[in-house]
């Protein structure tokens, strides 16, 4: 029988899991943390000066013109709703397929899941212009007559599906960590933090009724969220699908999307797992190097679907016969905003080729420089669909370029402020690591010499 290799290094016992991972929680944080996290706030700061100002003076800030009505706003929401795929599918889907190896890096996906989606959800809303008439969107009984939202517009549709999926997301997440706060609240040793793990924890006991409840509601869970990692993208795509533009109008965007979403998702997790190993020196004996590759191996797979959606995009411009399909196309590749898709072609096809050689795979300095790579690729990605659609339409007369402006910058660089601010304070003060899912995975009982531990 081939042996598999242990999840957890470094011959661990229940209570060392224990107190591996409630250590960054329970010391007093590091200089190295305490730097970043005030580098994060300090960007998030100026993330609410930049949307003040767009919201106050108008969205005419940002470089969106006519022709190009769509610009960063839209590109950094569909860039956003993408990296919180990774999380949900981690959790729920390989938890579904009974996948051991989710254990370890599953609880800081979905917590990079609902910072991603919060981060995200800001977009459309700003992107308004108008933002304190966004309660417009939500279908309810209103004395304005029978005024109702728009229920064919693609934009309608996000407000449902990404509500759901934050919603979901921050259930799924939440009901994880309920054991986990019980486990912090007993050990805690001042009067405060017993109280507040002890509010978190819901009443945990630990009890065998407490764990089938919580095991029958996480699959139910996981069972719900699963169609979700599917229908949000896919959604998010009608958003451009459905309009009659050149380059938008193709039936590939549902799976495309999806397929760059997971890509990207993953990414993400990867360049934040590196980055937790190095700031959280315990973490790296329960999230090995095995773990790492798995996630790289997942990498390279959607980033050939990915070049595969590239490539038949082409083939079906040309197939069609239409010339304004085929223009679109031509455009994109050698137009203009030629500089644009390259970046995305070599950083989206040709980077995650490096792992197919094992060495590299399992390089941490190497999968950390391609899933930077890979997250400026797919923001690229989402820059040239909206971007080079609309700059050059069915009139010559309309061409146009985008206006790029400093606050397009400002709102993209500042929303990593946001992303980073949450994720810095998450990892001080929830366990970064399921302690209740680690446990049952530790390589137990006889070891190699045949003895006992």
């Amino acid at each position: 029988m081939i042996k598999r290799n242990p999840l957890v290094l470094g011959n661990k016992t229940l209570k060392d899991v224990t107190d591996d991972i409630c250590a960054p929680v329970e010391r007093f944080p590091s200089k190295g943390w305490v730097g970043m996290f005030l580098g994060a706030k300090t960007l998030l700061l100026f993330y609410i000066g930049i949307l003040a100002a767009v919201v106050g003076i108008g969205i005419g800030l940002l470089g969106v013109t006519h022709p190009v009505f769509w610009g960063t706003m839209i590109v950094t929401f569909v860039f956003w709703i993408g990296i919180g795929h990774a999380g949900t599918l981690i959790s729920a889907v390989l938890f579904l397929f009974r996948q051991k190896w989710r254990t370890s890096v599953a609880r800081t996906a979905e917590a990079m899941t609902v910072f991603a989606v919060m981060t995200a959800g800001l977009f459309p809303l700003l992107h308004t212009g108008r933002p304190w008439l966004d309660y417009w969107l939500f279908p309810y009984p209103n004395q304005r007559g029978p005024l109702w939202v728009n229920f064919r517009s693609p934009l309608l549709w996000d407000v449902f599906a990404v509500s759901t999926y934050a919603t979901v997301s921050m259930v799924f997440w939440y009901i994880g960590l309920v054991p986990d706060f019980a486990t912090i609240k007993d050990r805690a040793k001042n009067k405060l933090r017993r109280a507040v793990y002890g509010a978190l924890s819901l009443g945990w006991r630990g009890t065998a009724k407490n764990w089938s409840h919580y095991e029958m509601l996480y699959l139910l869970l996981a069972g719900l969220s699963t169609p979700l990692v599917l229908s949000v993208h896919t959604i998010v795509s009608f958003d451009f699908a459905v309009s009659n533009l050149p380059g938008w109008h193709t039936t590939i965007f549902p799976p495309y999307f999806v397929a760059g979403a997971i890509f990207s998702g993953f990414a993400m997790v990867v360049t934040l797992m590196t980055l937790v190993r190095i700031g959280f020196p315990e973490f790296k004996n329960y999230v090995t190097l095995d773990h790492m590759e798995v996630m790289n191996k997942i990498i390279m797979t959607t980033g050939m679907l990915v070049g595969y959606a590239y490539a038949s995009e082409f083939f079906i411009a040309w197939y069609s016969g239409n010339p304004y399909e085929r223009f679109a196309f031509v455009n994109r590749a050698f137009g203009p905003y030629a500089w644009s898709y390259w970046i995305m072609v070599s950083c989206n096809v040709l980077s995650p080729q490096v792992f197919w050689f094992k060495k590299l795979r399992r390089s941490i300095p190497v999968m950390f420089v391609v899933s930077i790579f890979v997250n400026i690729g797919m923001w690229f990605e989402r820059f040239v669909i909206t971007v080079t659609s609309l700059h050059r339409d069915f009139l010559p007369a309309n061409w146009g370029m985008y206006q790029w402006s400093w606050f397009d910058t400002g709102v993209l660089v500042g929303s990593f402020g946001m992303f980073l601010t949450l994720f810095l304070l998450y990892l001080r003060l929830f366990p970064a690591v399921s302690i209740a899912e680690v446990k049952p995975v530790l390589h137990v009982g006889y070891d190699t010499e045949g003895g006992h531990h």
